[in-house]
């Protein structure tokens, strides 16, 4: 089961004003806010485009490493989630784009909107793909901490 929260480190600018982000899992995904709320909004649209760079680039995506103490977990915002979920079940089975859409009984063109980040896709063609590969998404509901 993959869950697509990342841990990160908030810490404080050298000038003492503000917070800048790193992701131990993703280097290139760096950032930084004025204050805590503004930090985690832009440490979740940091996440958000270096994994749909990633995927973009069609790149190793890192499974979240376990949290430390005094990191912050971040959520891969909802719109990504289902399309990294599809990219990861494919480099996963080594099913390239074609093959999926034959499987699905659509163009290679469709497969390749479904993956982009920047493309709005329906849920329940993510879900049919995934089903396709014999896989599945599990939402699950937490309280806020």
């Amino acid at each position: 089961m993959f869950t697509a929260t990342y841990p990160a480190s908030f810490l404080p600018e050298t000038n003492g004003k503000g917070l800048h982000v790193r992701f131990p899992d993703l280097p290139e995904a760096l950032t930084g806010g004025d204050d805590l709320a503004d930090t985690f909004a832009q440490a979740a649209d940091c996440l958000a485009q270096a994994i749909a760079g990633r995927i973009a680039r069609g790149g190793e995506i890192p499974s979240p490493s376990k949290p430390k103490r005094g990191q912050h977990l971040i959520n891969v915002p909802l719109y990504l989630a289902p399309k990294l979920a599809l990219y990861l079940a494919m480099r996963e089975r080594g099913i390239p784009n074609t093959e999926l859409a034959r499987r699905l009984g659509v163009s290679e063109t469709v497969v390749r909107r479904m993956l982009n980040p920047k493309r709005d896709t329906r849920p329940e063609k993510i879900q049919a793909a995934l089903a396709a590969m014999g896989k599945r998404i599990v939402v699950t509901f937490e309280d806020a901490a």
